[in-house]
């Protein structure tokens, strides 16, 4: 038998012998899938913490409570078994047990109205406090880009994020919160969020990289974010996320590239 013939055989017998194992293969992944539903939220309590803020509604109107449970009882139909938040975990463990116990002060704040409201719901015992601090040295670019005569680019950035906030604003009071979140959850609206950041690795030369150390501490912050989520969950979870809109795209990135996760359209979610 001549060489090539002999390596056409062997590829085919390997291939004999690799097909019968593949459904098993494939319900293997299938049985390891953790499934991820990401919700991007806004600030619910007008905490004034980020360069450009939404100018919330009073979540704790009648109105507003009302459509805050439905999207509670909405996201419930994904069945989750988790539920993770933008808080540190010493702080979710001690105030989701006053909210179940009903001693938690009355909160605005989109982890008690959104999270502790749809784990109270699921029965859940235990929150996943999963947020991280990390440093923002964003004063570095803006005097850098000053210095060498790119403030307009800045500016630009600037605007374009207040406009965005403005239309979230102002979206509030022509639809639900349930139709807010729709527009705060679509592809459109997470990659125009984040069109912030990739202008400003060109802020720098030579040593002085003020752009690529604000991209890399803000990098690093969202890796650490998600780590700690992927180190809480377990196989078969099905977990709800909520967290700001200005890291969604960092954390699908994160979490797309890991081989056991599912991600699931939040808008799907969202009535």
């Amino acid at each position: 038998m001549s060489a090539p013939r002999t390596i056409a055989w062997l590829l085919l017998s390997a291939a004999v012998l690799v097909t019968p194992s593949a459904p098993a293969v494939a319900s293997a992944a299938a049985h390891t899938q953790i499934t991820i539903l990401l919700v991007a939220t806004y600030h619910f309590g007008n905490p004034g913490q980020d360069a450009h803020n939404v100018e919330a509604v009073d979540m704790l109107a009648p109105s507003r409570q009302r459509e805050i449970e439905a999207i509670a009882q909405s996201l419930a139909r994904f069945g989750p078994t988790r539920v993770a938040v933008e808080w540190p975990a010493n702080i979710v463990d001690e105030r989701y047990s006053k909210y179940l116990a009903g001693t938690l002060p009355e909160s605005r704040n989109e982890v008690v109205q959104l999270g502790f409201r749809l784990a109270r719901l699921r029965s859940l015992k235990h929150v996943d406090g999963i947020d991280v601090d990390g440093a923002f040295p964003f004063e570095a670019v803006d005097t850098w880009a000053k210095a060498h005569g790119r403030e307009a680019e800045i500016e630009q950035l600037m605007a374009a994020g207040e406009a965005e906030t403005n239309r979230i604003s102002a979206l509030q009071h022509q639809t639900s919160i349930a139709g807010v979140l729709r527009y705060v959850n679509s592809a459109q609206a997470i990659e125009r969020n984040h069109s912030f950041y990739p202008p400003l690795l060109t802020m720098g030369a030579g040593e002085d990289q003020p752009g690529v150390a604000l991209l890399s501490a803000w990098q690093t912050r969202n890796l650490a974010i998600c780590a700690r989520l992927l180190q809480s969950v377990r196989t078969g979870d099905r977990v709800v996320v909520f967290y700001g809109q200005g890291h969604i795209h960092l954390l699908q990135q994160c979490l797309g590239e890991q081989a056991n996760v599912s991600l699931v359209d939040a808008t799907e979610f969202l009535n």
